[in-house]
């Protein structure tokens, strides 16, 4: 499957800016036979959770996930996005969001690992691990940004049988370590691609690094992005991860009974050199 990945600049709060280039860029991805379009964290209405938690009207999230799917369904592309959501408690949370090329809704994560100051106050950490579910003859899986940077997270989700992981991002500037490094790490360690789609340009104040990259299980880049806007591509599949994991077991050959006993109190004794 042709996998198309939107790097671009978003507009804090103009949702109708914001959704009008999503919907360029899942028209030409369509038209290069994509099947899919992973596009940046909280992208349809900017990133800026300070401002998005002060000035959004939770009101317009019903409507506004209407638009994407019908973007979805016009292009006959699958989309994923990310957007805020209102838990049943009331908390607001970070969400990414796999549609159809029919713009059915199939796959929904909240984010877990939030980052920095500005996300601690506006919105509240989840507690679910990643799903999985069928997406074009693969398993594929959610996380959002920081998530991706901890190992647990991506091995769960390898765990739980995927063999892609679609992750919305917003990362500054001078973290290149992170999609050049570490993602090509998590894809390698955990053997499944890894597709990690970055906000460009200047948003609210914060420079963002570009940067996204598609890594595939064998830690290998399979595409990547510059600094600015840009829509890159990767042929992905399910037997790259079949072969990555015949070749070295890391996945069979776990103990994660062994782990969990390393973490009890007084598990580590002390070297006596």
């Amino acid at each position: 499957m042709k996998l198309a990945l939107m790097q671009a600049n978003s507009s804090v709060l103009d949702i109708e800016r914001n959704c009008a280039a999503i919907d360029r860029a899942a028209r030409t991805a369509a038209e290069a036979g994509a099947g899919v379009l992973l596009t940046p964290e909280l992208f349809p209405v900017g990133y800026a959770p300070l401002r998005v938690r002060a000035e959004l009207d939770p009101g317009t999230l019903p409507g506004l996930r209407r638009t994407l799917a019908g973007i979805a369904a016009k292009h006959r592309i699958a989309l994923v996005y990310s957007l805020p959501a209102v838990a049943p408690g009331g908390e607001w949370q970070i969400t990414a969001t796999v549609l159809d090329h029919a713009g059915n809704e199939l796959l929904s994560y909240a984010k877990v690992h939030l980052f920095g100051p500005e996300e601690r106050k506006a919105f509240s950490p989840a507690e679910a691990a990643p799903a999985v579910v069928d997406l074009g003859g693969l398993k594929a899986s959610l996380a959002i940004c920081y998530d991706v940077e901890f190992p647990e997270t991506v091995r769960a989700a390898a765990a739980a049988g995927a063999d892609l992981l679609l992750v919305p991002t917003a990362l500054a500037h001078g973290f290149d370590s992170v999609p050049q490094v570490l993602l090509r790490a998590r894809a390698l360690e955990s053997q499944l691609t890894v597709a990690y789609a970055n906000h460009s340009g200047q948003e609210d104040g914060c420079t963002f690094l570009g940067g996204s990259v598609i890594a595939g299980p064998d830690g290998e880049l399979l595409a990547s992005a510059g600094r600015g806007e840009e829509l890159v591509y990767a042929e992905v599949s399910a037997e790259a991860a079949r072969r990555a994991r015949d070749a070295v077991p890391y996945l069979r050959e776990r103990r994660p009974d062994v782990y969990r006993a390393w973490e009890k109190p007084g598990a580590a004794k002390p070297s006596q050199d």
